[in-house]
């Protein structure tokens, strides 16, 4: 059975960002069944979890075969088995690893960089004095990604793939400011992604221990990787 590791309890602005989300997208995409293994933060500087996540974070896989950590790598693993996710053809698989990577590497770097500052430091001078710079290289990235989309209703050959996994999870995480509803045609992806039934249940999963360890106790402390 495939196992995935997520936290038991984020706080709200981290929930529905917490990167097992993709995991529990892609599976759920790919017709995949599996167990979450709910850990708490202070599982995470154990030894024993440290072995199978190096840094601690969420999540980590297994699915019998193989052990891995890192979101986007398991992401990749899953939709290479999966045609709901990658095509078969080589040019069409190149294309989802391009724009796979490419959220990642070009596009999830400023929106988090803009998430630190906004979530984390906003009162600080520095913070202050950085953020104009950092909106502004963001959404030059998000102007340019605008354009790539174009009328397509997904990244790779206008075929739904891992790579929208990667991207719509990635452009969520810009849901604490108005900055994706510049952009039409990107606003209308994401609405467009969150609508598949797949990711419904994943975030509904990623959810549910959250409301069940905020009906037992409504005010948890801690705090998410």
């Amino acid at each position: 059975m495939i196992q995935v590791t997520a936290f038991r309890w984020v706080p709200p602005f981290a929930q529905g960002s917490v990167r097992d989300l993709r995991v529990r997208w892609a599976l759920e995409e790919a017709g995949l069944g599996y167990d979450d293994r709910l850990i708490g933060f202070e599982d995470q500087a154990t030894p024993a979890y440290r072995a199978r996540q190096p840094f601690g974070q969420v999540p980590a896989y297994s699915d019998g075969k193989v052990e891995m950590f890192e979101s986007g790598a398991i992401v990749l693993w899953i939709a290479q088995n999966s045609d709901q996710l990658m095509p078969a053809d080589d040019a069409g698989r190149a294309m989802v690893m391009t724009w796979l990577f490419a959220a990642m590497n070009s596009i999830e770097p400023c929106v988090a960089e803009l998430a630190t500052i906004d979530l984390f430091n906003a009162d600080k001078d520095w913070a202050r004095a950085r953020r104009p710079e950092v909106e502004a290289f963001l959404r030059k990235r998000l102007g340019d990604l605008q354009t790539a989309l174009g009328d397509l209703h997904w990244f790779a050959n206008d075929r739904f793939s891992a790579a929208d996994i990667l991207m719509t999870h990635v452009l969520r995480d810009l849901r604490h400011t108005d900055i994706v509803a510049d952009y039409p045609a990107l606003a209308d992806y994401v609405a467009r992604a969150e609508g598949r039934p797949a990711f419904r249940r994943a975030l509904a999963d990623q959810l549910k221990p959250f409301r069940a360890a905020e009906a037992k106790n409504p005010a948890p402390v801690g705090g998410a990787a």
